[in-house]
């Protein structure tokens, strides 16, 4: 199996109170793709990211998407400003700097970044 894409997808309460949360903490200015409704699709990189309005369902409750970056820290420092909970910083040397957070139904996030 040949992987080119990967999509993952997310229970939200509030589709477009989510989409618009998605995309000021990913900078995200491309269209979204709306294949049906109450379905918002958004790219990150080489993620789809498939937000599915569950009103009644359990969001966060095992969901999760990490996303790799250049530079955790810098990431951890431009996301506290937008006044996210965040995790602190997580360093193993030689492997790999992480922190999480979740978004406002529950969906625990994670940024990563790998080091020497």
């Amino acid at each position: 199996m040949k992987v080119t894409r990967v999509t993952v997808g997310l229970p939200v309460r509030d589709l477009r109170r989510a989409e618009d949360w998605y995309r000021k903490v990913f900078e995200l200015t491309g269209a979204a793709v709306e294949p049906v409704p109450g379905l918002v699709e958004l790219t990150l990189g080489s993620i789809d990211l498939q937000l599915v309005e569950d009103p009644a369902g359990q969001p966060g409750a095992q969901n999760g998407l990490r996303v790799g970056v250049a530079d955790a820290a810098a990431e951890h420092e431009r996301l506290s400003t937008l006044g996210l909970d965040l995790d602190p910083v997580e360093h193993v040397p030689g492997a790999v700097d992480y922190f999480d957070f979740t978004d406002p139904d529950g969906n625990t996030l994670g940024v990563y970044s790998l080091n020497s």
